[in-house]
């Protein structure tokens, strides 16, 4: 597991025993400090750390010293305290200080397997709080895996430091936004920043299964179960074991098959069809939609139990248009990518620049990318131009540089702006009632409290 932990301890022996637990777990970013102002000085240095199991007896400075100097130098770290002597006054104080928790010496491994998951839980939606708090771009601690996903946006960025947060546990991931934004893209970059990244990535497009097909390859079936099948075949959950298993569009997911996809998120187990033998699998479950689900949910389409069960943690790819500095920014990329082709366009005029920047890009980061390839192709080895765009392109409105004798032209605003200024009018005519407001506008009360955040409306 990549979280970093530090463990403080007088006596080394111990220290060697403890660490010799967690390294069983999975936890191999191990720090062994046998004096306390060590420990001390590594925080004041600046060395970050999510967890920090600390010994409350010790010279130089005792454990309740430690936790008070750490969580001044490094709040975020989750403390947890070890003692040989039980005390509920101790204990009581230690939480009081902002210890997570109070273990008694001898530490049991399963306690261990228990309250390390719960403290680094804690400190994961604890940094997710705080980056949608913080105005400054937070930055990736493993940009590796998310180097595919190219933005300047300051949303975007935002977004991409909580995937990695979530990245970091197994809480199934529900991510959200229009066709063509990149959901596919983040839901690898997930698996890949995780503990997972080893095993199996499997995508599956949820509205190419057939509900006549749906247990044979999602569970698979045995010898037999099919007229002509000579050996057993495994599916999707099987071969994906320990790997993360992505359902894509899970929108149009039929409603008769949501119960059974449900089921094994819940109980972790299936069984092959033709078989009662149940099998175990560990699974990370991430979805994907461009459906309003909660609109799905109240026309009785989607099962609420479901979207619970998938939305642990949520992340809302916003589209395009709303990201104005990274139209420019993929143009270039694509640009370079499309002009090492033989016949490839080599530079880009400013009036294609324009109509590509005031266009909506109803198809995202996929439509843009697919035009800038089908221009430079077009384009032949000269620069790329406005005739080699596509023809609902070359005649967007451009901006006015009339003289001020002439009469303006009436102000064509992007759609994300209208849209916000008519959810702000119709929410401030409902007396900021969200109930009343999501009803009038016939959207999702999630939908509109996502919106309204977005706005930095509370």
């Amino acid at each position: 597991m990549s979280s970093r932990i530090i463990l403080v301890d007088d006596d080394h022996d111990y220290l060697e025993l403890l660490a010799g637990k967690l390294r069983s777990l999975g936890y191999t970013r191990l720090r062994l400090e046998d004096s306390p102002l060590a420990a001390a000085a590594a925080f004041d240095a600046g060395e970050s750390f999510d967890v920090a199991l600390i010994d409350m007896t010790m010279p130089e400075m005792d454990g309740m010293a430690l936790l008070e100097r750490i969580k001044n130098t490094s709040p975020g770290t989750e403390c947890i305290m070890v003692t040989a002597i039980n005390e509920a006054r101790t204990a009581v104080d230690c939480l009081r200080k902002g210890a997570y928790d109070y273990l008694v010496k001898p530490v049991a491994k399963d306690v261990l397997a228990l309250t390390l998951p719960r403290a680094l839980e804690r400190k994961r939606l604890l940094d997710i709080l705080d980056i949608e708090k913080r105005q400054a771009h937070p930055a990736l601690s493993n940009p590796a895996p998310f180097e595919p996903i190219l933005t300047q946006n300051a949303a975007m960025q935002r977004i991409l430091k909580e995937a990695e947060l979530h990245a970091s546990s197994n809480v199934p991931i529900l991510i959200t936004g229009e066709s063509g934004t990149g959901k596919e893209l983040l839901a690898r970059a997930i698996h890949n920043a995780s503990s997972r990244s080893q095993h199996p990535f499997t995508p599956i497009n949820m509205a190419s299964i057939s509900p006549q097909l749906f247990e044979a390859e999602f569970f698979g079936h045995t010898r037999g179960a099919f007229t002509g099948a000579t050996a057993p075949r495994a599916g999707f959950l099987e071969h994906t074991d320990r790997g993360t298993l992505f359902l894509d569009e899970i929108g149009d997911l039929p409603l008769e098959l949501q119960g059974k996809l449900l089921r094994v998120l819940q109980e972790g187990e299936f069984s092959r069809v033709g078989s009662n033998e149940r099998i175990q699998v560990d699974l990370r479950f991430i979805a994907a939609t461009n459906e309003d689900l909660d609109r799905m949910i109240s026309r009785k389409a989607f099962r609420k139990d479901l979207f619970y069960r998938i939305r642990g943690g949520w992340l809302h790819l916003p589209p395009l248009r709303e990201r104005q500095e990274d139209i420019e920014l993929l143009t270039n990329v694509f640009l370079s990518k499309y002009a090492e082709y033989p016949r490839g366009a080599q530079h880009i005029a400013e009036a294609a620049r324009r109509r590509l920047l005031a266009y909506h890009w109803p198809g995202n980061v996929r439509e843009l990318k697919s035009v800038i390839q089908s221009a430079v192709n077009l384009a032949g080895g000269a620069t790329l131009d406005v005739i080699h765009l596509p023809e609902h392109m070359r005649h967007l409105p451009q901006q006015s540089h009339a003289p001020a004798v002439q009469p303006a032209p009436a102000e064509i605003r992007p759609l994300a702006e209208v849209e916000k200024a008519h959810i702000l009018a119709a929410y401030e005519r409902c007396k900021r009632n969200k109930s009343k407001t999501a009803k009038v506008l016939d959207i999702g009360l999630n939908t509109l409290r996502r919106k309204l955040a977005s706005y930095g409306v509370a």
